[in-house]
């Protein structure tokens, strides 16, 4: 499984960062960041939700 980020379509609503933090980070200008792109199993099903509950469609996931 590898996680992706829109940085064009994300509006740093911070949904992800609360449901999988230690997956997804938002810097101080409001940037959303992947700090484990390929995130280790027992993350996937936190990180599956994170990306249908992304109000912008912004995250998309590939494989896994």
């Amino acid at each position: 499984m590898k996680v992706t980020v829109d940085s064009i379509v994300c509006e740093a609503n911070a949904v992800c960062t609360g449901l999988a933090p230690e997956v997804f980070e938002l810097d101080d200008d409001d940037r959303l960041h992947v700090l484990l792109p390929e995130p280790p199993p027992e993350a996937w099903d936190r990180v599956r939700h994170a990306v249908r509950s992304c109000p912008k469609a912004a995250l998309s996931i590939e494989g896994g």
